[in-house]
């Protein structure tokens, strides 16, 4: 099985957890949420879809290290949900470099709703500081 092969069965396998019970999970999807709006205000973004259409190929790389680096520390340390919310925005940042597949390009616009709506929840609860 090539990588490519193995990110559409991880992104699928992702979008059908978020759809049939993630986001049914409060703490998960405020994680989401808050890990989204965090990233977006660090790259001086209004939201973490701009952030994510607008960084560069290198802060990109560098968001997928720290992710990797992050998640794998929360994955060890029993921090499921943790590593999930990185996970979703990792699927999501790595999808947006595949759109010429069809079916990951289907499935990023899927994703990207679920984390745009968990981001504006938290932004609901927690508005920016002016």
């Amino acid at each position: 099985m090539t990588q490519h092969q193995d990110f559409k069965i991880r992104l699928a396998a992702v979008l059908t957890d978020l759809q049939e019970s993630g986001a049914d999970d409060g703490e998960a999807m405020f994680l989401l949420g808050s890990l989204a709006a965090g990233l977006a205000d660090d790259l001086k973004s209004s939201d973490w879809l701009t952030a994510k259409r607008t960084m560069t190929p290198q802060t990109r790389d560098d968001v997928l290290r720290t992710f990797q680096d992050q998640g794998n520390l929360h994955h060890r340390e029993g921090r499921a949900r943790q590593a999930y919310a990185i996970q979703s925005l990792t699927m999501s940042l790595i999808a947006g470099s595949l759109r010429d597949d069809p079916e990951i390009a289907a499935g990023e616009p899927l994703l990207d709703q679920i984390i745009a709506a968990a981001e504006a929840n938290f932004r609901r609860a927690f508005p920016r500081p002016n």
